[in-house]
Order: C-alpha cells, then structure tokens, then sequence
C-alpha cells in the first residue's frame, strides 16, 4: 500500500504521499524484530550475515535500476541534465543520495533544476545509512543487557527511546529552521525506524478483541491513504507532522490478526496484494525514472490519466522482471560450497561497477565541457558573438553569421557569473558577507556592486567595463537578498539571515566608502515590478554617507528556462513577453521620493527589445535559467553598462 500511494501520488498528483516514513517505520520494525530473534537465537547479532542478507537482498536490483538510467539517460534526458544525473547515480551506488539532494535543497543555483530519474533514491540512503547503525544499537543494548541482568527485549526499547525522542526533538527543530534540509537529514528522519523497533518489541496484548483490531487497522490505512491529500508532505516533513504516516502505519500493524472478514488484514492480506508487495521494493526503484523519462520523452509537464496508466504499467513490468531476474540470478550463483559467497561478491561488484562509469561517464562530461569551453573562447569574436551589441548596432544583425548558440545550452548553468563561482556571492543560508575585491588599488573611481543574485548577474559586465575605464569593483552580494530594509522573508518565513548580511554590508560600506553602489532599483515578479519602500531607505543611509547610488532596473524574469528551452525547443521557439514582470514603464522614474545622490539607469532594450526577451540574441544564450544572465551575455552587456555608468556618475 504504501509504494503504491507513492508511486499514484508521484504520477497523477506530483504530490509526496508519506509512503516513504511507512518505509522507514516498517525498516525499523522488521530489522529491530530480526535483530533481536538472531541474538536470541545465537547470542550474537551475526554482523556478516545480517550485512550479507541485506546486501544480496537490496543491492542486485539497485544495481539494474542505475545501470539502466545509467544507460538511457544521454539518449532520454536534455544535455543540460547529464552531468546532474551522472552525480545522482554515484551518489545513489554510494547510498549518500540524500546528502547530495540536502545540499542542492539549499544551493540557490539548484533550486530550479528539473527533476532527476534518481532523486527518490534519498529515502534507500536514510536506510542504507541506518543499517549501518542499528545492529550496534542493538548490539550495544544486547551486552548492557547481558551486564546488568536485564531482558533483551527490555533492554533494546530502553536504547531505542532516546534514539526516537533525541531525534524527533531534532527533527523538528531542523524542520522549522530549514525544512528543504530536514526532508533528506538522516538525523531527522532516525525516530521512525526507532518508532518502527518499539512498536517491533510491544508486548502482545492477546485480550484486544478483534473488531478493536479491525477499525485500528482501518482507521490506520484510511488516515494513511488520505495523508498526502490533506498535507503538503514535501513541505511540512519530517517534523511532528510525519507522526501521521507513521502512527497510521503503526495502527494498520496493530490491527492485525483481527480474524475479521471485514478488517483492513483481510484486504492486506488479499493474494493480489501480496503478490504486488513482492514487487514492492523493485516498483519503489523503477516507477520514478520511468515517469521522468516518460515526461521529457513526451514534452508534458504531467503524465495525465492514460500516460500515468502506462507509466504505472510499465513500471510494474519492470518491477516484475527485475524481482525474477535477481532472484534467478542470486540462486543460480548460491548453488555450490561458496554459493552465498559468490551472490553476495556479485551483489557487491555489481554497484560498484555502476559507481566506477557513473565516475568515468561524469569525468567525460567535465572533459567535454571543457573542449567546448576552449573551443567557444576562441571563436568568441564579435563577428560571430556580438551578443547584446547586435541590439546597439543593428547592422550588426545583418552581418553576423548563423553560429551554434554560446553557452551550449548543455554547459549554460556553468556559465554563471564569476561572482558565483569564485565564493564571493553569499548563498542563502550564509549570514557574514563576503567583500571581493577587483582592480588596481591606485584607481581613480570604485563601484561597489551589491545586492541578490539579479544584482549579481551583472558582474560581468560590470567587470569589463570596469577593466575598459580603469575602476576598481568591489562585490556584496547574496541570495535571495535584495538591498533593502524592509522585513527580508525565504518561503514566508523570517529570513534572518538576509537580516544578519545587510547589517555587516551595510558596515562595510561605511568602511570602504565606494565613489558609487550599483544596486537593482526595482524587483520584478511575475505580473509585478515595484520599488521596495526599504530600497528608497537603504538609498538615504547611502546619502548620508556620501555614496551615490546607480539603480539599474531590475531585467523581466522569463517565462521559460533559458537553456532547457532551447534545448527541446530551438532559439526561435523560446521568447517570453517583457511585460510577463515588468511594468509598462520603469516604476522608478515615476516616484517623486528618489534621494539626490541616486541616477537611475535601464538596459531592459538590450535584453528584451520591443517587448519581447528571446532566449538567444547575437548567437548568445541570454539568460541560463528563467532570470539570471549567462555570464558570456552579461559580458556583451559590458560597454553599454559602462557608458552608462559613466552618464550616470560623470566619470
């Protein structure tokens, strides 16, 4: 039931269910359970053949999956998604998926990203990682047990109860500071497989009448099966609110043996039921990659009711084939003296042969960027990339040969702006700014470039002009930050440290005292573009400390991803409407409370001229998302910048 929930919420409703915490409370539950019958049974836990059994068990099928997403990805994904996929597939072999998801989950640059055929490999990391910790656990209880003359099956829930309170005390704290981290945060998710190992060790309570039993196990299933209708389960999990899958789960277990024909037991125990909970494990591996392969195959955004049915049921196939295939092969390999041996060294090569062309395969891609880079650098003349100047010189356009567009659209996320890339640009959950500093000491002007990464976009730009006029430039900048006073919020919640990083840039504006600040003077959102009250405040306190201010207009945001469009579509099949965010005219040159020591500049027509921002202009690629600039047309973008600056400062 709960693979199922996950697989028909991920198609039909590209909402998470709360199956996968079901998967994490019934992992703790059957290896607490096995665990504790093996020391029973042995006296010890038996570290090889637990380790053994799980490896021959989970391994082989995992293996299938990433060599075949291995195998289809550079035919079935865009070649922007590559290399994501071939870092997905290392770090799924490795079980640290979830880690690697944590860490885009708060990368700024990542947060658009389309979705890769591995990320549901996160959750088979937590359990990877926690097999790793819950025969010690178990271990551990077991010998203090022994010491102080105590039950085993006391001692193991007196070891798992701080295991499930310490971490669902973290789970929830983590969750409300920074829930993107929480969800893939294996610390975070550790109580449900502890919740799993103490429901595992429950006494038996045989007096509980069965028709109790009956309406637990259907108040479980229901409050299980309504769980991803009624909760945003990717935005409010893990925290308390995974209580729900899981104590549902839990009821359904309670629930059994009812000996009622009308008892949720009964339908669980149903042949068909059974026969597809064979196929659980492989349909969790398979459903994922194949509905994202489906989805780019067939260029939708959902699968719809008759695509999701084959989706469903091509995923069922594989499942099926995939279960036979390793089951076969695992008994073939066990027949003989050294069988268990053989399966288990197999199971073994078999992920980290996938690990090693995951890591050659992303080496090539790396090597191949890198020849299209060089490449690009030395046809990159004004003849064939005049960029931004084809919009200032129209002759231009009638010159300039057709050329493949620059950045490739497969390497257009690498092109961002050297601010990101050299530390300089502050990510979100970063509070100290971070000075960087660009030109000669001795020069006559400085500009400091500050604000989010809409300001930050035109760094290269701003470095080239700069380098043309002889200025030094001088960066502050961080995510999702604009410069401005008014209350910072990230997904409606107080963004403290937005707070904390204008409060030190601020300091190092006074100290530095710059000859200008060049900041955006407008945000623009879909169907909005305002200037912020706080923006006109943070102008003042800039005034009162003797910096002007250049505020460029903040560019429209595109209604499309810049190189993913391209890549399905051709340049000419990817242009947005200027007034998709901006309003018809600059709102900033309207206001009447602009301080004197501000100029106001727009470079809006070289981007989106007569109203509509293409995604290609001058054979380059314009923006590299839906409204960050490619660094090499931010470049192209340098001398119009710099003669504006000059007109605005008098340099």
């Amino acid at each position: 039931m709960a693979v199922v929930l996950v697989a028909v919420y991920h198609i039909w409703f590209d909402r998470v269910s709360g199956g996968v915490d079901v998967f994490l409370l019934l992992t703790g539950f059957l290896i607490t359970g096995s665990l504790v019958r093996a020391l029973e049974r042995d006296g010890a836990v038996g570290f090889a053949a637990f380790f053994g059994r799980l490896v021959r068990r989970l391994v082989p099928a995992a293996a299938v999956v990433l060599a075949a997403v291995l195998a289809a990805a550079p035919f079935l994904l865009p070649g922007s998604q590559l290399q994501a996929t071939a870092d997905q597939v290392l770090a799924s072999a490795l079980y640290v998926e979830n880690w690697h998801l944590a860490l885009n989950a708060v990368d700024y640059t990542a947060q658009n990203s389309a979705a890769g055929p591995l990320q549901h490999f996160w959750s088979l990391s937590v359990q990877g990682q926690a097999y790793l910790l819950w025969p010690a656990l178990v271990a551990a209880a077991a010998l203090a047990a022994n010491r102080l003359g105590v039950g085993l099956r006391r001692a193991v829930p007196v070891a798992l109860a701080p295991v499930f309170a310490g971490s669902l005390a973290y789970s929830v704290h983590i969750t409300a500071a920074d829930q993107p981290w929480a969800y893939f945060d294996t610390g975070a998710r550790l109580w449900e497989l502890a919740l799993g190992g103490l429901l595992a060790l429950l006494p038996p309570a045989p007096g509980v009448p069965g028709r109790v039993r009956a309406v637990l196990g259907w108040v479980g299933l229901s409050a299980l099966v309504l769980c991803g209708a009624l909760m945003d389960v990717s935005a409010l999990f893990p925290g308390y609110t995974a209580l729900w899958p899981t104590t549902a789960a839990a009821l359904v277990v309670l629930g059994g043996g009812s000996e009622r024909w009308w008892g949720a037991d009964r339908l669980l125990s149903w042949r068909p039921l059974t026969r597809l909970g064979d196929l659980a494990y492989a349909l969790y591996l398979w459903h994922w990659p194949v509905l994202v392969f489906y989805l780019q195959a067939t260029g939708r955004e959902a699968a719809g009711l008759l695509g999701g049915c084959l989706v469903l049921a091509v995923s069922v196939l594989l499942a099926a084939a995939t279960t036979a295939l390793v089951r076969d092969g695992l008994a073939r390999l066990q027949r003989g003296p050294r069988g268990r041996l053989s399966s288990l060294g197999a199971a073994a090569a078999a992920l980290l042969l996938v690990a090693a062309a995951s890591s050659a395969w992303s080496a090539r891609l790396t090597q191949e960027r890198e020849e299209r880079r060089e490449q690009a650098e030395s046809v990159t003349d004004e003849g064939r990339y005049p960029g931004a100047q084809v919009l200032a010189d129209p002759r231009l356009a009638e010159t300039t040969p057709r050329a493949p567009v620059l950045p490739a659209p497969a390497d257009a996320k690498a092109d961002q702006n050297i601010d990101f890339e050299n530390g300089c640009h502050v990510g979100l959950d970063e509070a100290e700014p971070v000075v960087c500093e660009y030109g000669p000491d001795s020069a006559e002007h400085t500009v400091a470039l500050v604000g989010a990464s809409r300001s930050a976009h035109w760094f290269a730009a701003l470095w080239e002009a700069a380098q043309a006029n002889g200025w030094r430039v001088v960066t502050l900048t961080k995510s999702g930050c604009q410069f401005s006073t008014d209350p910072p919020t990230l997904d409606g919640e107080p963004f403290a440290e937005c707070v904390e990083w204008r409060e030190g840039a601020m300091a190092e504006l006074d100290r530095r005292r710059p000859d200008a600040v060049l900041t955006s003077s407008t945000r623009a959102l879909p169907s909005d573009e305002t200037v912020h009250p706080g923006f006109i405040e943070r102008w003042q306190q800039l005034d009162a400390m003797g910096i002007d201010v250049v505020g460029i207009r903040d560019l429209p945001r595109i209604d499309y991803e810049g190189a993913a469009c391209v890549e399905a579509n051709g340049r000419a099949g990817c242009a947005s409407p200027e007034s998709y965010s901006h309003a018809e005219t600059d709102p900033a040159r309207s206001r009447s409370d602009i301080p004197a020591n501000v100029e106001l500049i727009d470079l809006t027509d070289y981007v989106c001229p007569d109203g509509r921002c293409p995604a290609v202009v001058g054979n380059v690629l314009v923006f590299w998302d839906h409204s960050h600039l490619t660094a090499t047309y931010s470049r192209t973008l340098a001398p119009i910048l710099g003669e504006r600056v000059r007109a605005a400062t008098g340099w």
